[in-house]
């Protein structure tokens, strides 16, 4: 196995591989891992299955023992690939409170946050693109 990292990878079989891939994917890259699936209403309206998260958003948790529970995105750790969403947190043995990360496929996107004008452009080229066909 290459040591450094390949865009020409295409996939493998083997977990550890994909794992190895994941691991070593650069950061501009590891930004689409970390996507959530869109509501029915978002699906319908921007006709697309998932979208990158990025803070603002509003998500709800589908997994856990938080499931059921809705909040904004606080932050989004590229390295780790998780998300963090306000309100949600646990209880340390001391007596703290810290952030409760949380994996992108275990979330559902409900609102999305409007505020970037490249996120709004990317949406509205998605939208273009599907009237042409």
């Amino acid at each position: 196995m290459k040591k450094t990292f390949s865009l020409s990878w295409k996939s493998s079989k083997q977990p550890r591989k994909q794992r190895k891939y994941k691991a070593n994917v650069p950061l501009h890259l590891k930004r689409k891992f970390l996507s959530a699936h869109l509501g029915k209403e978002l699906r319908e309206k921007y006709k697309r299955r998932n979208f990158p998260l990025v803070s603002g958003d509003k998500v709800k948790i589908f997994t856990g023992q938080f499931k059921g529970k809705e909040g904004k995105i606080d932050r989004v750790a590229l390295k780790r690939g998780r998300v963090y969403i306000t309100g949600i947190e646990r209880a340390r043995k001391d007596g703290s409170k810290s952030m409760y990360p949380f994996q992108p496929s275990n979330l559902l996107i409900i609102e999305l946050n409007l505020k970037d004008k490249k996120r709004k452009e990317a949406l509205e080229r998605n939208l273009k693109s599907e009237d042409k066909n």
